[in-house]
């Protein structure tokens, strides 16, 4: 039988404004060291702490194609080894004596192996991509492949049912906490053939270096976005905790409308507050948001406003005046020897 494949192979380059602090390095060393122990490895952690992006950039180390899979709750296995998608239709005339016409025609479903079937045949590395957002029922297929090494397949595609593993296959998988909507609860054995790594937003200084490669703010601007950012996720006032996505979108708008990291800029505090209250509330209730954006007006006063100079230069103007007073005079007699 046919076996087509369909499935977009990625070839990952580095990214120009990726940022690697030591928080990233460390994160990185162990995800590699994990892989090369021949382990699947699991990025969890909430949103917008860098979970697929520190995956990508795993895999762009590894140096291998990349296949990338997004979980979905209306996926079943089919949709990860593969399953018959369309006909091939096949037309023969024969008319070899003019005077005869023989035409032969059939019709019949070809199988199309999918993005784990293609990774696992040819050793390409498998991001799966908030991986439980997937039924646990789906992704009964990896449990073979992860231990194993083996790919059961169905029948229908042909062959003996089952597929030796690639040794140079690599998964790298990421999900959000349970608790998350939309987040199905994953099977004890899957989650026992991979090791995990939890990821928690990052220090200070990894933050204000993403912010400034991603939006080009000023290093001094972006640290004021930053801590405010990180004070509101400290407090308890909101729902969900504001990420480094946050600082990202403020710095960036503030760029386009020309805007400065200033309590006093009424256009910096309208983006603060619209930015940081959508991030930090789902429902849309109406007192937590104006809570949130009280909060939101008092951490900028407290790190973005400017320093008031008026009595730094009265102190200086009073000093200068008594520096001018004490002068000696131009005949002034000294002591005689």
């Amino acid at each position: 039988m046919l076996v087509k494949e369909f499935t977009t192979v990625l070839e990952l380059e580095p990214l120009p404004d990726f940022v690697e602090t030591g928080h990233v390095r460390d994160v990185t060393e162990r995800g590699l060291a994990y892989i090369e122990a021949g382990f699947p490895l699991h990025l969890r952690g909430l949103s917008g702490t860098g979970k697929t992006t520190i995956a990508m950039h795993l895999a762009a180390k590894l140096g291998r194609p990349i296949v990338v899979f997004f979980g979905d709750e209306e996926y079943s296995t089919s949709d990860l080894v593969g399953g018959r998608y369309g006909y091939r239709r096949r037309r023969v005339v024969d008319n070899f004596i003019h005077s005869v016409h023989k035409i032969e025609e059939d019709m019949r479903q070809t199988w199309v192996d999918n993005r784990l079937t293609v990774a696992c045949k040819h050793g390409f590395t498998l991001i799966y991509d908030e991986f439980t957002r997937s039924r646990p029922e789906a992704n009964n297929v990896l449990l073979s492949v992860l231990q194993e090494r083996m790919l059961a397949l169905s029948p229908i595609r042909g062959g003996d049912g089952y597929m030796k593993v690639h040794p140079n296959f690599v998964a790298i998988f990421t999900s959000n906490p349970e608790e998350y909507a939309g987040v199905c609860k994953s099977q004890d054995a899957l989650r026992d053939r991979m090791v995990t790594i939890d990821l928690d937003h990052p220090d200070r200084d990894t933050e204000v270096a993403i912010t400034v490669s991603k939006s080009g703010l000023g290093k001094e601007d972006a640290a004021k976005i930053v801590d405010v950012v990180r004070a509101l996720r400290d407090s308890v006032k909101c729902e969900f905790s504001p990420t480094v996505r946050g600082c990202i979108m403020i710095a960036k708008t503030l760029r386009i409308r020309n805007a400065a990291v200033n309590s006093g800029d009424r256009v910096f505090r309208e983006i603060c507050k619209d930015v940081l209250s959508s991030e930090t509330s789902r429902g849309g209730n109406k007192a937590g948001m104006k809570k949130v954006r009280e909060a939101i007006g008092v951490l900028i006063d407290r790190y973005c406003s400017l320093p008031d100079t008026s009595a730094l230069d009265t102190r200086r103007g009073r000093h200068a005046r008594t520096s001018k007073t004490a002068q000696p005079s131009s005949g002034g007699g000294g002591l005689s020897g």
